[in-house]
């Protein structure tokens, strides 16, 4: 695809110039990275959990105001503890992604600050970039009062340049977030098309759709063992029908999976398959299959096949 050259507006004199920049979006497991990206670009392009490490990939999100363009990426949660390659890798793939962005937005839970945010804001501190701190989840705060002196005790912890409180679920005081990154780009010209949201495909964003109603619906463990790939896509004209694999990494998830009779896997294609209609603005018809790929978490190779940004 050929993208227009918005650079374009700064050659004439009473013509604003253009900015772009990367904004990376880091935090430890369960803080709301992608709740915040979806509701910053107005749609879902990231599966969302309560579940830590939801995001296992650096997924960007677009928003474009005028001459200026926000890059923003998603990152997975970083997870020290983590036992599997798979999250050793999760681990790698976010802490490089500040090493390739202009700007860092560091997410927090309102009242807490865990030994995980410390270590951030620590490898953050040499970064060379400026970082934003966002304390998320303010509305679930019991003491409403708490959060001025809460404010007070994490902007020491690094030399934020603005410390913004919001919650990304509820959409509330996100806009100044917005117009905060927006003054870090530096000049430049857009990278993609001004109507674009995500540089994702759909096919993606489908993966990202059914993996988060498996995280919904089962146990702890399984949904982190399980990956989503998209094996049928046909326009009939009527309708877009999706197949798609759920893989799996032992025959017992498999059953889990499946469900008794079917219904757990049959739930989880019935609310893909209205969240998808919504998204994609048309009938869809979706068919899932379960199969088994054994240990495919441990295996690099394996990673990469599910489609899993790997950094060397």
């Amino acid at each position: 695809m050929e993208h227009s050259d918005p650079g374009s507006l700064g050659r004439g004199d009473d013509l604003p110039s253009t900015r772009c920049g990367y904004v990376a979006i880091i935090g430890r497991p369960n803080v709301g990275k992608s709740t915040l990206l979806n509701h910053l670009v107005g749609e879902k392009i990231a599966a969302a959990s309560r579940k830590a490490q939801t995001t296992r990939h650096r997924i960007r999100g677009l928003i474009t105001h005028g001459p200026d363009q926000l890059v923003l990426v998603d990152t997975p949660g970083v997870d020290p503890s983590t036992p599997k390659l798979l999250g050793k890798v999760l681990n790698r793939t976010a802490q490089a992604a500040v090493d390739d962005v202009d700007a860092v937005v560091l997410v927090v839970e309102a009242g807490r600050w865990e030994p995980a945010d410390e270590a951030l804001a620590q490898r953050l501190e040499n970064s060379n970039r400026p970082v934003v701190l966002v304390i998320n989840k303010v509305d679930r705060l019991k003491d409403k009062s708490a959060l001025l002196p809460y404010i007070d005790q994490v902007r020491g912890r690094l030399p934020f340049h603005e410390v913004v409180p919001l919650s990304a679920l509820k959409g509330q005081n996100v806009e100044p977030l917005v117009d905060t990154l927006m003054q870090l780009l530096p000049p430049g010209p857009h990278l993609f098309p001004d109507d674009e949201i995500t540089d994702r495909s759909q096919r993606f964003r489908v993966t990202e759709v059914i993996r988060e109603q498996l995280l919904e619906r089962l146990g702890q463990e399984v949904p982190y063992a399980t990956s989503v790939e998209v094996e049928q896509w046909e326009d009939s004209g009527t309708a877009l029908h999706i197949g798609a694999v759920i893989w799996v990494e032992r025959e017992g998830q498999k059953a889990i999976v499946v469900g008794k009779g079917g219904r757990m896997i049959k739930g989880v294609g019935s609310g893909a398959r209205l969240e998808l209609e919504q998204m994609l603005e048309r009938k869809v018809m979706l068919k899932l299959w379960v199969k088994l790929r054994d240990g495919w978490q441990d295996d690099l190779d394996g990673i990469r096949r599910m489609g899993i940004d790997v950094e060397s």
